[in-house]
């Protein structure tokens, strides 16, 4: 697995090279870290693509990406002027590749690349569950001595899974990527780059439905990530999802869930407001374990790990230790300290979904708080023509959550939550979150306990942003 002038042009057949690209230098094996697509995250020895996006065009910032230590770049032709930024000798140590779009340059590139690739190739896809269950799995990998590359953060898109792609080496034993659709037909897309040689369906919810449509859609569309799959390749599904379940499949299925009908189970489960206890049986073994979390998708997350993990060939008690460790991932379920008034966030607002919406509640109505407990709660985007339906439910639902003192509403779809809310319940409905953090100010008291949930384009990491202690500090 070589980068070098010859492989680029292979892949990309209108490419043209300038600087080191240009030079008999290029001809020789390149030495880089991986490829880069946000020029604020760039890291030494990386290339940079800039792409043409609709709000930033990534050729404005060439000479913030070379100050940051790009190796080289992939730019468009029409763009070729934002060289001129460049000093000569600069220009001259750095391996340009010029195409005649950026996008579909980088993404041939790693078709290319991922056809060198021996390593085995886990897919990871799910309505919710999907980064926890990956970093659970690339904890498992590391831990039995093998070398593992995941995708990096959220990055579940075509895009993301060509970063992940080329960062991949032949000293790797697995690649696990996070598979992430919102549109018919993207789970193809996906699977034609990635091409996973293992992959899993965590779980099964009301999302994205005005691009994937149905319920049974959703189904169909996830169910598209064993499509490359043959008899010797094995899926793993949640078993506790009737029509997941019961659909057909063209290859073996592991199926994982608290059903007894699972090949792998968690019994006995038992829940409480920091930890869950429960027995997890892989096939005819059976393991105590406790997990560091009281939110009940972690035994999802568990599971399918394991499941994974047993396909891989990795040892059970390497697996079991791995899965009872904590896995504290920015935007699920997260716990924040406040600036002030010694209080806690709990960040839980990287999307939502009927069904984690739920999840969260309930977790939180568990949660001890010796002062005021406040929800702040979005609207849940893209559930379609249901989107009322289900956001009168969630103001139903509310009455399951006694211990609160008070939700803000943040958004317009939530207000129909608003008129559904039990009889007693303080609340108050704000256009965004800025106004959410004005209401906060106000409400906020020693020790109280806030959870912030909502789809990830209301905008509600801002306001935990705003109100807590910066992570690491």
């Amino acid at each position: 697995m070589m980068l070098t002038r010859a492989f680029l042009s292979a892949a990309v057949k209108d490419m043209e090279f300038m600087g080191l690209g240009e030079c008999s230098l290029g001809e020789s094996p390149l030495s880089w870290t991986g490829f880069c697509i946000d020029s604020r995250l760039i890291r030494s020895g990386e290339f940079f693509v800039a792409l043409i996006g609709k709000k930033h065009n990534g050729h404005a910032f060439i000479a913030d990406v070379v100050a940051r230590g790009a190796i080289g770049l992939l730019i468009a032709r029409s763009q070729k002027s934002c060289l001129d930024v460049l000093a000569p000798q600069v220009r001259d140590s750095l391996f340009i590749m010029i195409v005649e779009d950026t996008h579909s340059a980088f993404l041939a590139i790693a078709y290319a690349w991922r056809q060198k690739i021996k390593a085995s190739v886990v897919g990871i896809t799910g309505s919710v569950g999907k980064t926890t269950t990956k970093e659970m799995l690339a904890a498992s990998v590391c831990a039995s001595g093998k070398k593992c590359v995941a995708s990096e953060g959220n990055q579940n898109t075509l895009l993301g899974a060509a970063l992940t792609i080329m960062r991949v080496r032949p000293e790797h034993d697995v690649v696990i990527f996070e598979m992430g659709i919102s549109k018919r037909g993207e789970m193809a897309e996906l699977v034609d780059l990635v091409k996973p040689t293992h992959a899993t369906i965590t779980t099964i919810g009301h999302s994205h439905l005005e691009g994937l449509g149905s319920y049974l859609d959703i189904v169909i569309e996830k169910r598209d990530i064993f499509s490359r799959f043959f008899s010797g390749n094995v899926g793993i599904i949640n078993g506790d999802i009737p029509l997941l379940s019961n659909m057909s499949y063209n290859h073996p299925v592991v199926r994982v869930g608290q059903k007894m009908s699972n090949q792998i189970q968690a019994r006995k489960v038992q829940v409480s407001s920091h930890s869950i206890s429960c027995v997890i049986k892989i096939y005819q073994e059976k393991y105590a374990v406790t997990l560091p979390t009281g939110h009940i998708g972690r035994v999802t997350n568990a599971l399918s790990c394991i499941a994974l993990g047993h396909s891989l060939g990795l040892p059970h008690d390497v697996l079991i230790e791995s899965v009872q460790k904590s896995y504290d991932v920015a935007g699920r379920f997260e716990r924040r300290l406040s600036k002030k008034h010694d209080s806690f966030f709990i960040n839980d607002c990287y999307n939502a979904s009927p069904e984690s919406m739920k999840t969260a509640l309930l977790t939180f109505e568990r949660l001890d708080a010796q002062g005021k407990k406040i929800a702040v709660i979005g609207d849940m985007l893209g559930l379609g023509v249901n989107s009322l339906f289900w956001h009168r439910q969630l103001g139903r639902f509310l009455r399951k959550v006694p211990s609160l003192s008070k939700v803000v509403f943040v958004g317009s779809s939530v207000e129909w939550a608003n008129k559904t809310c039990p009889f007693g319940l303080e609340r108050v409905c704000v256009p965004s979150w800025k106004e959410a953090c004005k209401v906060l100010e106000s409400e906020l008291s020693p020790q109280s306990l806030v959870l912030v949930k909502g789809s990830h384009d209301m905008g509600l990491s801002n306001l935990v942003d705003t109100f807590c202690v910066q992570e690491g500090l």
